[in-house]
């Protein structure tokens, strides 16, 4: 059966998008000052032969895409080239429906393929299949959009029985190995009744961040936005802080988590977590913090609300029992957590939290969502330091999900002027104040981006 609403991909294409961070941005091993955005854009046909095109856009984030020893640009330049051949595949596709439904079989059966043959012509090591997901998501993004702009409707009004025409029950198995949990299910089932307009805004505490007026060394940037963590916490109100650690150095981790824990009590701050960007090898690294943090300083270990991420991204070539660090505090995947397959396996070994995320796939993210949601894991919508177009899906899916607690948004500490021209029809998305963001000038039709009034 199909409906009337279906559409086909009839165009696609891509441009790149050079930003440079006023302050540098460590992820892991790597520290990161500029980044490229790919911002694509999808033109779908209706049944009755009318079209709409859509946008996209995602940072391809190289160090967190890709982590390696392998040099920076030639990672990047191939990044690049996966999202340019992508264009064309995705041109030419040729199936019909929802965009749940193109999107998820595009992906099955067109990405890997596609992801595997450019890897067999690489003359380094191959290219991670996260960065293969992350390549697609700007044109899967684009393609959800250009389905509401074709409808007029609101895209998150469409994951229902009446545009689409599977179930979920044709997407998920549950943990048992059966459908029909997600028999009669759609994605908009597992969405929040009312999702908000103003949500908490979580504050990226990089490794690289001065937190203390001693750190300063005078080269920090005089651009009229904050250093220091203070100045941020009172600027914005901030009330969320994600603190990055290094996961390989365990007296810094541990200090870091109390001199950001006693800043945030000082100046009024109620919630912490930790990311580990994936560079802890073993459980007891995060057990021995965290046991250290109850007797020494118990208000900040009170004032983590979760962990994030500490151990390796392949989740299948690193099958850690986790169940003692989830006793702890709840676990959440995120690099790790590529697929609704992944959260399947990470949740038997103990994970018991999903850090979703656009550039994994609009199309991902919500099968991801539901997954999850079913099995009673708890949620976060997890930034890839979204600039432009891409913060508004991402603060989108956040407020349709329902999340532990708001959702992070960074860009506007790492390039607030990449997003001057969205910031004056969306001012509230990227500014957060009285440590939130503002979502009540989304509307429109798909993502409500409102392209027409943005200059």
């Amino acid at each position: 059966m199909t409906k009337q609403t279906d559409v086909v991909v009839r165009d696609a294409n891509v441009k790149f998008i050079p930003v440079t961070l006023r302050v540098p941005l460590k992820f892991g091993a790597e520290t990161l000052v500029h980044i490229t955005c790919a911002r694509a854009s999808v033109t779908v046909e209706g049944k009755n032969g009318k079209t709409a095109t859509g946008a996209g856009e995602t940072p391809l984030s190289v160090p967190w895409v890709w982590p390696s020893s392998l040099a920076y640009q030639p990672r990047e330049d191939a990044l690049r080239e996966f999202t340019s051949i992508l264009a064309d595949e995705w041109s030419t596709f040729g199936a019909s429906g929802h965009p749940m439904e193109v999107g998820e079989d595009f992906q099955k059966q067109t990405l890997d393929n596609v992801h595997h043959k450019f890897n067999a012509a690489l003359s380094h090591e191959p290219m991670p299949h996260l960065a293969a997901l992350v390549a697609c998501s700007p044109y899967d993004i684009a393609l959800h959009d250009a389905f509401g702009m074709l409808h007029d409707v609101p895209v998150y009004e469409t994951y229902n029985a009446k545009f689409m025409n599977r179930d979920l029950a044709d997407f998920l198995i549950d943990a048992q190995g059966s459908s029909d949990r997600f028999r009669g299910k759609y994605p908009q089932d597992f969405f929040v009744s009312q999702p908000p307009r103003q949500m908490p805004a979580w504050h990226l505490v990089g490794g690289k961040d001065p937190i203390a007026a001693s750190e300063l060394t005078g080269a920090e940037p005089k651009d009229g936005y904050p250093v220091l963590l203070r100045d941020w916490i009172k600027r914005d109100g901030l009330n969320c802080l994600k603190v990055k650690l290094r996961g390989n150095d365990m007296q810094w981790d541990y200090q870091r988590l109390v001199d950001v824990g006693l800043i945030a009590i000082d100046e009024g701050v109620d919630w912490l977590t930790t990311d580990f960007n994936c560079m802890v090898t073993e459980p007891d690294y995060v057990n021995e913090i965290l046991d250290r943090l109850v007797l020494e300083n118990p208000r900040v270990y009170g004032m983590i609300l979760y962990v994030e991420q500490p151990f390796p991204y392949d989740l299948e070539a690193n099958q850690i029992d986790v169940h003692s660090v989830s006793a702890r505090k709840p676990l959440f995947m995120d690099e790790s957590c590529h697929n609704w397959r992944l959260i399947r396996l990470g949740r038997s070994l103990g994970w018991t939290g999903v850090a979703l995320k656009t550039c994994k796939t609009q199309t991902g993210a919500l099968l991801s969502m539901c997954w999850a949601k079913a099995h009673g894991m708890t949620l976060m919508v997890q930034d890839l330091t979204n600039p432009m177009l891409a913060q508004i899906p991402h603060c989108l899916l956040a407020a349709h999900a329902g999340t532990i607690m708001g959702v992070e948004t960074n860009a506007m500490q790492f390039y607030p002027d990449a997003s001057l021209a969205q910031e004056k029809v969306h001012p509230g998305l990227y500014r957060r104040r009285n440590g939130q963001v503002d979502l009540s000038t989304i509307r429109g039709p798909g993502f409500g981006y409102r392209l027409n009034e943005i200059q």
